[in-house]
């Protein structure tokens, strides 16, 4: 394809890191902890008050939309502690202008206490907890730095939010140990209040040999020998996880509870955009900041090779200009194996992250995504329930329609009572359709209600 030469989008995303990658858990499969050996020559993990007001300032001047959306991550950024999130806040105000300004703060939970919280209500933060599932679910990998359980300490961390009254979601890792348990995992998270959902597939490879830098978890364009980790989620576990959530999901849970995938997969069905950069055509919207002030692309590319700049010297709307942005960006569509081209549910997943494109298509080619037979699998089930909803919202009706949809074919699909159409008049005399009224009675109840019926008759007579 030919390059598109680069210009500052209007609105582009920086998630930062004020604390980096320094976290209070010690979680088997985070692949951010490793980082601090990126920056072993930082005098500290935090993103100071001077960095911090230049960060705001600049990012607030960036973006030419009404709303402007922060996201504070880590590590751990609770680390920090309240106050510097409400300097923060302060800050934010100073420079809005008539601008909107809307926080998220992603958490493990475990230093969520009641001062955190009311400043969270106070402010409309939206808080995102980390919590992979049921107590032995979630403590068989979310563990501290002294290798104890979480689970317990996260749960009170959820019913200080709720206490509050502070909006919360959920991230879930679906790993290898989680994956095998899909309906235990979602109803779980039902169970405590989390209608928003996001489940977050683990894939990590770790290097044969120590590589210079450092760093055990490689990136999709390492090239030396890497094996994937044994908490990575399977291809096909991971698609049957999800296709067995959506099952009960569009079957009960359509506009009640929101799973992140089953939006984005509707958004890219009806050819919206899916909000989402790891489902959309192209990404390259979606930097991440450090604690030091250093950019990269992407969350996921923390890696010298990817880092654009630092906010002390260059400002957002440069760095994301770069051409080597624009061409990390672009190259997700350009990268597309053959095999991905010729998909019929290219339109849905678009190759997946370029992170996951290590695996070989069954060409021969590199660059197929590792989830592929997963993705495949469950666009395939949801095929004809994501068919209904695009139509429904087409037609400007709400998607949950599907749920009546399914009831009905479900209804459909049973033996009919001999003798009695489901559209006739039901022989209790009640003056209903048999469908809406004693269409599950056994045959022996259904005689005798016909036969009340006549003996009523005949009295009457």
């Amino acid at each position: 394809m030919d390059f598109q030469f680069p210009v500052t989008p209007p609105s582009f995303n920086v998630m930062v890191k004020p604390a980096g990658p320094l976290c209070n858990l010690d979680c088997t499969y985070c692949y951010y902890l490793e980082k601090k050996n990126i920056f072993a020559g930082s005098p500290g993990y935090k993103l100071e008050e001077d960095l911090l007001e230049r960060f705001i300032k600049d990012y607030i001047e960036s973006q030419e939309v009404p709303v402007v959306s922060f996201v504070w991550q880590g590590g751990e950024p609770a680390l920090l502690g309240v106050d510097y999130y409400k300097k923060a806040v302060e800050i934010q105000q100073r420079y809005a202008g008539d601008k909107k300004i809307e926080n998220s703060f992603q958490t493990n939970g475990l230093l969520l206490d009641d001062a955190f919280c009311r400043f969270f209500k106070e402010h409309g933060f939206l808080v995102g907890i980390s919590i992979d599932g049921p107590q032995a679910l979630h403590d068989h990998y979310r563990v501290d730095k002294q290798g104890r359980p979480t689970w317990e300490r996260v749960m009170e961390g959820i019913g200080r939010l709720k206490k509050h009254g502070v909006e919360f979601n959920t991230l879930s890792v679906v790993n290898r140990k989680t994956a095998d348990h899909p309906l235990e995992v979602y109803r779980f998270l039902k169970g405590i209040g989390s209608n928003f959902m996001q489940f977050l597939p683990v894939v990590e490879r770790t290097a044969v040999d120590s590589p210079a830098d450092g760093l055990q978890l490689v990136h999709q364009r390492f090239d030396g020998d890497a094996d994937v980790t044994k908490w990575s989620v399977l291809p096909e576990q991971y698609g049957v996880f999800m296709t067995t959530i959506f099952d009960e999901w569009v079957k009960n849970d359509v506009g009640r509870y929101y799973v992140q995938l089953f939006d984005v997969a509707l958004a890219n069905w009806v050819g919206a955009n899916p909000g989402l950069c790891v489902f959309s055509e192209q990404c390259g919207t979606a930097a991440v900041m450090e604690h030091n002030g250093d950019v990269y692309s992407c969350d996921h590319y923390v890696y010298e090779d990817h880092l654009l700049g630092n906010i002390r010297h260059l400002s957002f709307s440069d760095m994301m200009a770069q051409p080597r942005q624009a061409m990390f960006g672009q190259d997700k569509k350009a990268g597309l194996t053959s095999t991905c081209m010729a998909c019929s549910f290219r339109f849905a997943c678009h190759g997946d992250c370029p992170k996951h494109r290590f695996a070989m298509s069954a060409a021969g080619e590199p660059g197929l995504s590792y989830l592929c037979a997963g993705y495949k699998q469950f666009f395939a089930h949801v095929k004809p329930y994501m068919d209904y909803m695009a139509g429904e919202l087409k037609a400007k009706r709400a998607p949950a329609n599907v749920m009546r949809w399914i009831r009905n074919k479900e209804e459909a699909k049973k033996p009919r009572k001999a003798g009695i159409g489901r559209n006739e008049a039901c022989p209790c005399g009640s003056g209903k359709k048999f469908k809406h009224c004693h269409a599950g009675a056994s045959q022996a109840e259904l005689k005798l209600l016909s036969m009340n019926r006549q003996a009523l008759r005949h009295t009457n007579h």
